[in-house]
């Protein structure tokens, strides 16, 4: 394992991480996701602002591009390289280098990313995100309780170091870029989940 492999696949897992399917998508339906509802680029708004169809493709899609980016760090340089692709798909699908730097907030991203890097840990960690979504209806706290669950999976089934402490780091990061979320949920103003049916 070198340095340029490293370096190789952080920049391909950036590029991935920055094609946003979400903008992509409204960009078709000659609009930009991110002067409407929400204004995030990520599947939970698309799905409020166009339907819930619409939504689950960018989900798909945004998780697509992590699951690559780890698999394509899995094949380059194992267990350190398929780190390295997933967090930084996460990064790019954050702060996208094609659109300005102004992205989503990771969530599916990580979502293809922890598929790839531990499948069980992860479907415990989806069933307490969409647990905690049904019984508040706050996506945003779903999302977060989620990326908890994963890191502490993780922690107790693979230890904390490597894998624990990079889970940490990016479960910190994801849920940092939920602070207005956190800052309205400790108000009272988070909007609950709701979608355009059409």
């Amino acid at each position: 394992m070198t340095v340029l492999k490293l370096l190789l696949i952080a920049v391909i897992g950036y590029l991935l991480g920055s094609i946003s399917t979400g903008i992509l998508y409204s960009r078709a339906l000659g609009q930009d996701i991110r002067t409407q509802g929400s204004k995030n680029a990520g599947a939970t708004n698309m799905a409020r602002v166009h339907g819930i169809s619409k939504g689950l493709i960018t989900l798909l899609g945004d998780s697509l591009k992590g699951v690559l980016a780890t698999l394509i760090g899995l094949w380059i340089a194992g267990q350190y390289g398929a780190m390295i692709g997933g967090a930084c798909a996460a990064i790019g699908h954050m702060w996208p280098v094609f659109f300005k730097f102004k992205g989503g907030k990771g969530v599916a991203t990580l979502l293809g990313v922890g598929l790839v890097i531990d499948p069980t840990v992860l479907l415990i960690a989806l069933a307490v995100a969409i647990l905690a979504i049904v019984l508040t209806k706050y996506v945003s706290l779903g999302s977060m309780a989620g990326v908890i669950s994963f890191t502490a999976g993780i922690i107790i089934a693979r230890g904390f170091w490597p894998l624990g402490a990079w889970a940490a780091a990016l479960s910190a990061l994801c849920c940092w870029r939920h602070k207005t979320n956190i800052q309205r949920l400790l108000k009272g103003t988070e909007n609950k989940f709701s979608i355009n049916k059409k």
